[in-house]
């Protein structure tokens, strides 16, 4: 199965349809309920919703999620009736193949049931598709569209060259495959007076995103949520809020980060965990609301305020 760890969890639904070719005289014989087996809407209905909880046990890649709505409705044609399944979740995966199985399900009981009054060259399932879905990357972008960014990593021994920056690297990657510029990448120790100066360097080039990396737990080295947060004339609590509420669902200790993110003028700036795990559990929980940040709302380019 695909490791879907680092997926935000959103609400997902998805829709798909469908139908089953059963003739005239069958499309009458199921709408006056005189079908031997039962109501066959009910019954096809019934099926649907089954096969919406059964998906992950018939499908190898998918993942067993929590399906919080299924809804199947039937349209009559003249020769035949059309199916459509609703399923919706809150998840880091979405439901398109839960929406599948259920038409997919749903017709095979309606050809069940019409077999014994129907030839079996009229009994015929086809049109089965996705019709829509929503919610994940395909509602909450995740993609930057040129956006300027620049990572600055705080850390004594890394910048002394006692060990490799696997964070920071890690984060300008993230950054970068999600469509940033990454204009700058450095390593500073954890010293104040340096960050300090550097911010200022970076927020009067007027780039779209500083991403600081380390510096956020208590340690008496610590301070760069106290060097950033000067700098701030907007402060966003809700993306670190975001970002340790995921990562506290992973890990007992992300309530330990004091990580800080806000606006330094028309720059995002945010301040990351040092460890790679943290640095990466950050991004992959805030990215879809910097990217709206910075694509929707285009802090730093010239505009009348507002939505777009």
């Amino acid at each position: 199965m695909r490791d879907i760890t680092l997926k935000p969890t959103t609400l997902r639904s998805a829709t798909a349809g469908g139908r089953i070719r059963v003739g005239a005289d069958g499309v009458a014989m199921v709408r006056e309920r005189r079908v031997d087996k039962g109501d066959v809407i009910e019954c096809a209905r019934i099926a649907g919703i089954m096969a919406v909880k059964q998906t992950p046990a018939l499908l190898p890649h998918c993942h067993p999620i929590p399906v919080l709505d299924a809804q199947l409705d039937f349209a009559f044609e003249d020769d035949a009736l059309a199916i459509r399944a609703t399923v919706r979740t809150i998840a880091a995966t979405g439901v398109e193949m839960e929406a599948l199985t259920a038409v997919s399900a749903a017709a095979l009981c309606v050809y069940d049931m019409m077999k014994p009054h129907v030839d079996t060259q009229t009994l015929r399932i086809d049109g089965i598709h996705l019709a829509e879905k929503m919610g994940g990357k395909t509602q909450f972008g995740r993609k930057a569209k040129a956006g300027r960014a620049a990572v600055i990593v705080l850390s004594d021994t890394v910048a002394a060259g006692k060990k490799p920056d696997t964070a920071g690297k890690s984060v300008a990657e993230g950054l970068a495959n999600a469509g940033f510029d990454v204009a700058g990448y450095e390593i500073l120790p954890d010293e104040p007076a340096q960050l300090d100066r550097r911010l200022r360097e970076w927020l009067a080039q007027r780039p779209d995103l500083i991403v600081t990396v380390g510096g956020t737990g208590v340690g008496p080295r610590d301070k760069t949520v106290e060097t950033v947060q000067p700098f701030l004339t907007t402060e966003l609590p809700g993306l670190m809020e975001a970002a340790r509420s995921f990562g506290q669902a992973r890990t007992p200790y992300a309530m330990l980060s004091r990580g800080i993110a806000g606006l330094a003028g028309g720059t995002v700036v945010c301040t990351f965990p040092g460890s790679r795990k943290g640095a990466e559990e950050t991004l992959a929980a805030i990215l879809p609301g910097l990217v709206h940040l910075i694509e929707v709302c285009r802090f730093s380019r010239p505009h009348d305020g507002g939505y777009t």
